[in-house]
């Protein structure tokens, strides 16, 4: 999507959603592919899965054997 039709859907302010992307994309959460004279926005599967995975393995008090079933399955690719 682009930036103006994600803060169309979402609406909040264009250079707000533009900043916000970037840090996304910093964060390496996003990834932007330019096309022509404008920029698409995608999600980034393995960042997407890197930080749940990072989530889970801390959540559970401690004991990340907890969540898994669901790691394993974020995890794969």
């Amino acid at each position: 999507m682009s930036a103006g039709a994600i803060s169309d859907s979402l609406g909040v302010r264009q250079n707000t959603m533009s900043a916000n992307l970037s840090i996304l994309a910093r964060s390496g959460l996003i990834r932007n592919e330019r096309e022509g004279r404008s920029i698409r926005y995608f999600a980034d599967m393995d960042g997407m899965r890197a930080l749940l995975g990072f989530l889970m393995e801390d959540c559970c008090g401690g004991c990340p054997e907890l969540c898994q079933p669901v790691l394993a399955e974020l995890v794969c690719a």
